[in-house]
């Protein structure tokens, strides 16, 4: 949850009870029965959670559930008191090995780490920019055990960001990831990221002196960002299409022609 640490100590039992709750109510509506709070399979982090499931409902752990976690965030910030703070989630979605009982390996750091790229909390601040309250990373070899295996009906592949995830105090972990935050299309969740330095720029850049000569004062080295996306324009629409002279495949339209 975004900014638990803020909340007032006071509130915080109620504010996890609710988070509990939009959970609760989300794996159930997704067909997922989570792991009882007293078992290994599940770990209370404070501020959130971690369930391991059966390999078998990696995919309902992306379609149905991302999209009834969002809508239950939807409901919640729509009847929530003043006083409550917006619940805003980072959600990280993998699959590997792990010890019995105890669930230990690998793949419980790789998700951990995915929870806490980069990549991903600023897909978060993407999403309160656009009203939203949910992003999600799907790692790579989940994502292709799901989306990319057509096993999630509702959330094709063109709705994911395909990015790297880097971790600031894990400077060796760089790993593939797909980002999904609903309601915002990935080329406009794109120059978000573009705009986070790489990780060779997490140190201190060395001071850039001047060419001999030069009337350009110093200053320090950047190291630029490539725009793997074009330069094309990018248009975000929402609601049914019905225009004819917007060609190609656009799911949801919304033409808004006042003083037009």
């Amino acid at each position: 949850m975004q900014d638990y640490s803020r909340v007032p100590e006071a509130r915080m039992a109620s504010v996890r009870s609710d988070l509990d709750l939009v959970l609760a109510t989300a794996l159930a509506q997704s067909g997922l029965k989570p792991p009882p709070t007293d078992d290994p399979s599940f770990k209370d982090t404070g501020d959130g959670a971690i369930l391991v499931l059966p390999a078998e409902d990696v995919a309902l752990l992306v379609d149905p559930l991302l999209g009834h976690l969002h809508s239950a965030l939807v409901r919640y910030d729509r009847e929530r008191l003043a006083a409550s703070p917006p619940m805003r989630l980072r959600v990280a979605v993998h699959v590997g090995p792990l010890s019995q009982p105890d669930h230990r390996g690998d793949a419980i750091n790789d998700v951990c780490r995915l929870l806490n790229s980069t990549a991903l909390r600023t897909a978060l601040s993407a999403a309160r920019e656009h009203d939203g309250f949910l992003a999600a990373a799907v790692s790579d070899p989940a994502f292709r055990r799901t989306v990319r295996a057509g096993r999630t009906p509702e959330l094709p592949e063109r709705q994911f960001l395909a990015t790297t995830a880097h971790v600031r105090d894990k400077p060796h972990f760089a790993e593939p990831c797909h980002l999904y935050v609903p309601r915002l299309v990935p080329q406009l969740l794109a120059p978000y990221l573009s705009a986070v330095a790489p990780p060779a720029a997490w140190t201190v850049d060395p001071v850039a002196a001047p060419e001999p000569g030069s009337t350009q004062p110093s200053g320090r080295a950047s190291t630029p960002v490539r725009d793997v996306h074009g330069p094309a324009p990018t248009f975000q629409f929402n609601g049914e299409m019905h225009d004819t002279t917007v060609a190609h495949d656009i799911e949801y339209l919304r033409i808004d022609r006042r003083g037009r």
